[in-house]
């Protein structure tokens, strides 16, 4: 591609680009005639434990970087981390241990090389704890003065928790302006990130102005949607779904997905050729396709995407527990014995893991959730030898079936 194509190319289902795509342009150019590819920043706190479609979004957009022959240089803020990132954020953010944060980023790098690849002339992993945290005071104060609480207040998470009185920290008017020292570290040309890390991503061009650096250009992705279609994906939220989850969970959280949240997941999650993803938003806004038969077809791309080869498979073993209402193939097993007269349902279910806890159980059968062999149960106390060989599920995935411990499994 010439630099306008990988521009347009670049740029497809982007929210925002800053300063203008021209500049893009003129920078791919210079990079072509220089020998020297764009270095392409995402930087990502490790603050949870898994990868999921939501951060795949600025993942995959930065492999389009790579295919094109730039850098991408990922940033896992294993110092910023500490601080906490407040945007978007009503309260202030509670602080994670160095422990809790090491933990998180051991836990998702080989998750992101899943979608990057290794190390190499594509990518450079750098940890912003090399830097920031050995900054002396001078340093940090020279940094400080790179903005001013004017322009921190401008921010529309801070303005709203000023006027309500709600405390903001002296750490968090410091993280953008760390996130900003990041690009001088690493000499972005580009800074991607989410939408709602827009402010963040300016500043960092400001930052670099002040250290004598040609100030990168900024590009934000829009927040994907969770499963239940309202709020953004997060691990906390429990709407999410993680690139390493098996293809039949995938396959079934993404069936679950409110037909209105398609559109979106079908242009940042689905990985499908783009005309392929023009004709489904266009066949389901005029009618001529079915947004059920849509909802599969999608379920099946998510799949294909982290797990090559196996959408259809997935998709069958959702037809057998759904549509032909039989047990999944390859279920847990889980022993008792039959000395007790009766079972107490609610621990059986916890200590099979199918609940958290008693309590949980006590709930799900009181709600109707939890079934044998299909059947809901309503008492808390069963004849263990009733069910032997039967499967016990609650909810809609969590399965497992019954043994005595002299059944094979």
């Amino acid at each position: 591609m010439n630099p306008r194509q990988q521009a347009e190319y670049l740029l497809r289902d982007v929210d925002t680009f800053l300063p203008s795509k021209e500049e893009l342009v003129e920078r791919i150019q210079e990079s072509i005639e220089a020998g020297r590819p764009l270095r392409i920043k995402l930087g990502l706190d490790p603050t949870a434990g898994k990868v999921t479609l939501g951060w795949a979004v600025v993942l995959w957009k930065l492999r389009e970087f790579q295919d094109l022959g730039h850098r991408a240089v990922l940033i896992v803020g294993n110092f910023t981390a500490l601080v906490g990132d407040p945007s978007g954020q009503s309260v202030t953010r509670k602080s994670l241990s160095t422990g809790a944060v090491d933990a998180f980023a051991d836990s998702v790098l080989g998750e992101f090389g899943l979608i990057l690849g290794s190390e190499g002339p594509g990518l450079e992993m750098r940890f912003n704890r090399d830097w920031l945290g050995n900054m002396t005071m001078a340093k940090a104060v020279a940094l400080a003065s790179s903005a001013t609480l004017a322009q921190m207040m401008e921010r529309d998470d801070f303005s709203k928790r000023f006027a309500a009185q709600q405390p903001i920290s002296m750490a968090e008017f410091m993280y953008p302006l760390l996130q900003g020292y990041d690009s001088v570290a690493v000499e972005a040309d580009i800074e991607m990130g989410g939408t709602d890390q827009l402010f963040n991503l300016m500043m960092g061009r400001q930052i670099q102005e002040r250290y004598g650096q040609r100030p990168q250009m900024v590009l934000t992705m829009p927040l994907l949607v969770g499963t239940d279609g309202t709020e953004k994906m997060s691990q906390s939220l429990d709407n999410f779904i993680g690139i390493t989850e098996s293809p039949d969970q995938m396959f079934g959280k993404t069936m679950s997905l409110p037909d209105p949240a398609m559109p979106q997941w079908f242009r940042l999650a689905s990985g499908l050729p783009q005309v392929e993803i023009d004709q489904v938003l266009a066949g389901l806004k005029d009618g001529s396709l079915h947004p059920g038969e849509q909802k599969r077809r999608l379920a099946r791309a998510v799949v294909e995407r982290y797990h090559p080869g196996e959408g259809q498979a997935a998709e069958a073993a959702f037809d057998r527990l759904f549509v032909e209402k039989k047990a999944p193939q390859d279920l847990p097993t889980f022993e008792i014995g039959t000395e007790e007269e009766n079972l107490y349902l609610p621990r059986l279910l916890a200590q099979a893991g199918l609940v958290s806890s008693n309590s949980e159980g006590r709930r799900m059968i009181a709600q109707g959730a939890v079934r044998i062999n299909g059947d809901p149960v309503k008492e808390e106390l069963v004849d263990p030898t009733s069910f032997h060989g039967a499967v016990v599920s609650v909810g809609k995935r969590r399965h497992v079936r019954i043994l005595k411990p002299s059944d094979p499994s």
